[in-house]
């Protein structure tokens, strides 16, 4: 047996070359996932590291709770007012554009592979979710974003299409499993998976905003602690009463994000870090199951598969569930191609392995060539296209303050960010002249990327950023003081 500390070593090295290597992604133009999965081959068994690792129970296991974590921390980060406006685009893609690009791959698959009917809508299945983070990633390297909607719809795209993707590969796997399964029972499980996940979300969500508020811990770390339980009850709770737990925590993440509750900074950033820990894990682990001989024996097959769902498939499936949008044919085309395939579909492809699919090692294979040629091509032509169709915008820049400010028991002032616009009445007089409300404080002044400790005699100019510490009832007249314009 391999002595305890040298196990500890190893993952400590395969962690921190993780970590250096989302560096050098960002350098590269590609998606960390690619660096991930690479460092796992390569520590794999066909690779110099030589770790023999084939136990797809295990990678499926790794592969749901880091999910798990990764759909909530996400939603944690979803601006509500954001997705509102592309609400019903996203819901319509993560749904309707999920189920038509698993059928036409499953269509394409019968004839060009040799699936049966049911083979081929399983693969489209696994294959079906999209992973805007490593479009976004590629996008921050070049410091550069999506003009209008584009942005939050890709957002909440791929946070919600996860629950459906793994709906449709478990019904797959029934329709595999078992022919005479009815079209309509599938249909009625997904009625019934979605609605109580949503409403276990929902419910559990808001119960935890409340707990939060009223908790009293002595110790801050306990929080963090305490947000690690909630998720794992909230995806256990779903599942457990034949809910959607993928579903479930994102929904209650998007609650959690866009709701006003105690220390709510520090678990946010806890769980943005968690997020990050968990993408390696699974990236890792999903590195090392695989063996990269049996991925180039179905090189011909991928590229095949590849190229039909990134040239067909996927803008198909866009452009009919978008055919009654406002949306321009430029937009229509680039949300078709910002289909990146990401760690999702390969932790989908064990799922038919657990399950005792015949072709189930084809399958995952396939999914894991399709995934790196999707990675591969679309990451690097992402910012071209983009260019070309005149809907790449500059980056915002989002500064960070040299100091925090985190909601406790203790305290009932917040702190936000405002801006002074050209033509503010406050423009050009010193603090001391503003009139600002009793109780309300300017931390911070930021002046073209610098960062001022405001005094009452300071001069606001046009264009500052002001840093205000103030209770939440000041900041409407707040507003008014420094925002509303000359006439």
């Amino acid at each position: 047996m391999i002595p305890t500390h040298y196990i500890l070593l190893g993952l400590a090295i395969l962690l921190l070359l993780s970590v250096l290597a989302s560096k050098a992604s960002e350098r590269l133009g590609v998606p960390a996932l690619l660096m991930f999965l690479l460092i796992g081959m390569i520590a794999g068994s066909e690779g110099p590291g030589g770790i023999y690792f084939d136990d797809a129970a295990v990678a499926m296991f790794v592969g749901t709770l880091a999910l798990a974590f990764i759909l909530f921390s996400g939603g944690l980060d979803t601006n509500w007012q954001m997705i509102r406006p592309v609400l019903g685009h996203g819901i319509a893609l993560a749904t309707l554009g999920v189920v038509l690009t698993a059928v036409a791959v499953g269509l394409f698959a019968m004839p060009v592979l040799g699936f049966s009917l049911q083979e081929g809508l399983l693969l489209g299945a696994v294959m079906s979710s999209t992973d805007a983070a490593a479009v976004f990633a590629v996008m921050r390297s070049r410091k550069v974003s999506m003009k209008g909607r584009l942005k939050p719809l890709l957002e909440l795209e791929s946070g919600s299409n996860d629950p459906m993707a793994v709906f449709l590969t478990m019904a797959a796997i029934g329709l595999v499993n078992r022919q005479d399964l009815s079209w309509w029972l599938v249909a009625l499980r997904f009625l019934v998976q979605m609605g109580l996940g949503a409403a276990v979300g929902l419910t559990l969500g808001w119960l935890t905003t409340k707990a939060f508020n009223r908790l009293r811990l002595e110790y801050e770390g306990l929080y963090q602690v305490t947000g690690i339980g909630i998720v794992l009850l909230i995806f256990g709770v779903a599942e457990a009463i034949g809910g959607n737990g993928f579903l479930a925590v994102y929904i209650t993440g998007i609650i959690l994000g866009n709701s006003d509750f105690l220390h709510k900074r520090g678990l946010t950033r806890f769980h943005d870090g968690l997020g990050w820990l968990m993408q390696i894990a699974m990236f890792l682990v999903l590195g090392l199951l695989v063996f990269p001989s049996h991925v180039a024996a179905v090189a011909g097959a991928g590229v095949l598969v590849a190229g039909f769902l990134m040239l067909v498939a996927r803008p198909v499936a866009v452009f009919l569930t978008l055919s009654a949008s406002r949306m321009s044919l430029r937009e229509k085309a680039l949300v078709s191609w910002v289909g990146l395939r990401g760690a999702v579909p390969i932790v989908l492809a064990t799922f038919p392995m657990m399950a005792g699919v015949a072709r189930s090692d084809l399958i995952f294979n396939l999914v894991f060539f399709v995934v790196i040629a999707s990675a591969l091509f679309q990451g690097k032509t992402l910012m071209l296209l983009a260019r070309l169709l005149k809907l790449d915008g500059p980056l915002p820049d989002k500064p960070k303050y040299p100091l925090q400010f985190d909601k406790t028991e203790h305290t009932l002032s917040e702190m936000r960010e405002i801006d002074v616009p050209a033509g503010s009445p406050a423009a050009g007089r010193p603090i001391s002249d503003l009139k600002l409300p009793p109780g309300s404080l300017i931390l911070l002044v930021n002046r073209t990327k610098e960062f001022l400790v405001p005094s009452g005699t300071t001069v606001i100019q046009e264009n500052d950023t002001l840093l205000i510490l103030g209770e939440p009832d000041m900041f409407a007249q707040i507003h008014v003081r420094l925002q509303a314009t000359r006439q």
